[in-house]
């Protein structure tokens, strides 16, 4: 679709009629359609995680009355046994308040055996039961007595009966068999169903870039699952601030902006506290080892803090990082051999990479959502797109890739 065509399409989507459950409309655009083109760097065919190729997602949505909005969200690296056929991999943790289970063993040896679950808080260890009863029942599972099931959550409460822990075996099992490599949805979607992110529904968003053949043609692509607070800048500009919600606003306005006893008297409405979590996860088809997936993996974080994100003391905040790459894949008791990984000196532009689609899939997780109505009769309203565009207009930070001279090649 080229920038004019899409630009109309953003106009008459403005225009839709609104759904009646949600107020908003019934499909809602991504952050690069609506004209916010972030970074420097070109963005896959699909713009997505799965444009690594091998990479597969499935999700699954659990959605009932108010009550209850959660789901499964799968990433499987590649199509084959990955406990056979095991990825490098590494796991930073930007600030540790998550339940991130098999964190320790993929610390340890440096690789996942098993795919890659996000969910609820409290579904965690319902979700990585059922996993594990799916991978032993797979071929070639006869004789494993261990595995290390990797499931990532953010804590959606705020909108579902979390205590019910509505997860089901079947749910998860769904998730996995139904991945495919296409495009992911995206907004209040699987384990974003019910997650809200700087006081706006969040959910599940994604990103890709793809590096030129001169600087290896590797691709690095993006999943977030995006349930955290900050003040919301997107490309520069200071969204939050203008549209009025922010961490620490309410604190502020009664203050005056001075401050106050710091008691437990003076804390934060919940709606205005920072606190929550962020999942992300990256994959690339460059042969990386775990020590620099670590490193890719540190530089997903400046993505985030793009974003206007502070990882406050109350949020979960862990990016889980691997290879694709034929070369560098392992099984659990092969010999010695030589592995070619990149040396150090040619990870910049993938650092550079996974900052923009770090970036990018954040926005793209509020831009999709829509608002929510949940538990206890809360709601969530979506990030209200014509006066997000607005804002952005006035401070110059849409289509920057239009003013390129003549004969620049554009992203």
């Amino acid at each position: 679709m080229t920038r004019s065509i899409a630009g109309a399409a953003l106009l008459l989507l403005l225009a839709l009629p609104m759904d009646a459950s949600s107020q908003t409309p019934a499909r809602r655009p991504r952050a690069r359609e609506a004209g916010v083109v972030v970074g420097v760097l070109p963005t896959g065919s699909l713009n997505a995680i799965t444009d690594v190729a091998g990479v597969r997602v499935g999700q699954v949505t659990r959605a009932e009355g108010d009550s209850i909005h959660t789901g499964v969200t799968a990433i499987l690296p590649h199509p084959g046994n990955l406990f056979r056929e095991r990825v490098p991999a590494a796991i930073h943790v930007g600030n540790g308040f998550g339940k991130l289970l098999g964190f320790t063993q993929v610390r340890e040896l440096g690789e996942l055996e098993t795919p890659i679950l996000l969910t609820c808080t409290l579904c965690v260890w319902r979700a990585a039961d059922a996993m594990v009863e799916w991978l032993l029942a797979r071929p070639g599972m006869e004789d494993v007595r261990s595995i290390n099931p990797v499931v990532g959550e953010t804590n959606d409460g705020g909108l579902n009966d979390i205590r019910s822990r509505p997860i089901r075996p079947e749910d998860v099992v769904r998730a996995l068999e139904s991945a495919t490599d296409g495009p992911v949805e995206e907004g209040a979607v699987g384990a974003g169903a019910g997650t809200i992110a700087f006081g706006f529904k969040g959910g599940i968003g994604t990103s890709s870039r793809r590096l030129p053949a001169s600087l290896g043609g590797y691709t690095v692509g993006v999943l977030v699952q995006s349930n955290f607070g900050g003040v919301l800048t997107i490309n520069g500009a200071p969204v939050g601030r203008e549209l009025g919600k922010y961490a620490l606003k309410e604190q502020l306005e009664r203050r005056g902006g001075e401050g106050g006893s710091g008691g437990a008297a003076d804390a934060a409405a919940p709606a205005d506290r920072a606190d929550g979590s962020i999942m992300i996860v990256v994959a690339t088809d460059a042969p990386l080892d775990a020590r620099n997936l670590d490193r890719l993996a540190v530089r997903a974080l400046a993505g985030l803090a793009r974003t206007g994100s502070t990882m406050s003391n109350g949020s979960g905040d862990y990016v889980i990082a691997f290879s694709t790459a034929a070369a560098v894949r392992r099984g659990p008791d092969q010999a010695p051999r030589t592995v070619a990984d990149l040396p150090n000196d040619a990870m910049s532009p993938l650092f550079q990479a996974v900052a923009e689609a770090t970036e990018e899939a954040v926005y793209n997780s509020l831009f999709r959502a829509t608002t929510t109505r949940g538990v206890r009769g809360n709601v969530v309203e979506a990030l209200p797109i014509d006066r997000t565009l607005e804002i952005l207009r006035r401070y110059g930070a849409l289509h920057w890739d239009r003013t390129l001279p003549p004969g620049k090649p554009r992203p």
